[in-house]
């Protein structure tokens, strides 16, 4: 459990560590292992007062939900499928950047198929950011959820658009696919959890203002 003297960030594997690591840095934070070698799940830092917890991208809002993490840094992505509930999001940090998109194979007129209302089979990882999207729309669909290769989906005849995100785009040309539509702009955001904003303000006020400004620096 965290303590009242001690808060533990929640942060992911991958991109969101490495380009979290300087916004850390210029809260004095330096961890004293690097995640993507250790095995360690909780790791220490310079700080006796700041630890780090190394989860699943996806599970980040839930431990912070909970209080097993007092801060966290998720993908707006992860907290719209989450729903954000018991949680402050104070900063968007606007790093990990990409956009939630819907694609298709070269040659599918999603246009047209969207006009005449047509029933489209959608397979993706977000399930409840595809389903609003396409109910604003006014748009009939029956979700496919899967939990990776996304773009295999629509080659195989198991769906006719995906919904996922979109950095540079390679991975869809590389399989004949394209972007045609965009629900959202992804970057990533921290959040805190409610009860340690208050229990542990001075704490964490102090980190969510560096955090804040290296942000918009």
């Amino acid at each position: 459990m965290t303590t009242n003297h001690q808060v533990t960030l929640a942060l992911s594997k991958g991109r969101i560590f490495e380009e979290t690591v300087p916004l850390l840095a210029a809260a004095g934070i330096t961890p004293n292992e690097n995640p993507e070698s250790s095995r360690k799940l909780i790791i220490g830092t310079n700080r006796p007062d700041v630890r780090l917890i190394i989860v699943r991208a996806t599970d980040v809002p839930t431990y912070v939900q909970h209080g097993a993490a007092d801060l966290g840094i998720a993908g707006k992505d992860v907290l719209v499928e989450h729903g954000g509930e018991g949680l402050y999001q104070p900063v968007d940090l606007n790093i990990a950047k990409c956009r939630m998109m819907v694609a298709t194979p070269v040659g599918f007129d999603y246009e047209a198929a969207v006009r005449r209302g047509a029933r489209l089979r959608v397979a993706t990882k977000y399930t409840k950011t595809a389903r609003l999207h396409f109910a604003a729309k006014g748009v009939h669909v029956d979700l496919i959820k899967l939990y990776g290769s996304m773009e295999l989906a629509p080659l195989v005849g198991l769906a006719d658009v995906i919904v996922d995100l979109v950095s540079t785009g390679g991975t869809l040309k590389a399989n004949n696919l394209v972007a045609v539509e965009e629900i959202m702009p992804i970057s990533s955001r921290l959040v805190v959890n409610q009860a340690s904003m208050k229990l542990k303000h001075e704490l964490i006020q102090p980190i969510v203002e560096t955090f804040r400004r290296a942000a918009s620096a």
